[in-house]
């Protein structure tokens, strides 16, 4: 009698299981995992009035770009910005290497 419980709760725990994963409609997609990353840069204009930005990243492709409040500056004219080129105008391709 003892053997017959533990068959039939054991069978009954396994169809719970099953049942719960067929509801739950668990499918196996193979999605691959993309690399997101953020970082803040500061992104200018030509009159020198600068603002920092929160930059969303997902591998080498720029998702949001948001500007951060109160994270703003007007330099004189004659300021120039010491960053090269490449790093002042581009923001996530500088990032993700495969």
């Amino acid at each position: 009698m003892k053997l017959k419980t533990i068959i039939i709760i054991t069978v009954l725990i396994i169809a719970a299981i099953a049942t719960l994963f067929l509801l739950t409609d668990q499918t196996i997609t193979g999605e691959v995992v993309k690399y997101q990353h953020s970082f803040t840069k500061a992104i200018c204009n030509e009159s020198n009035y600068c603002q920092d930005y929160e930059i969303v990243c997902e591998e080498n492709k720029t998702i949001s770009r948001t500007p951060m409040s109160g994270a703003i500056i007007q330099h004189s004219e004659d300021w120039e910005d010491p960053r090269d080129e490449n790093s002042k105008n581009k923001a996530c391709e500088n990032f993700y290497s495969p």
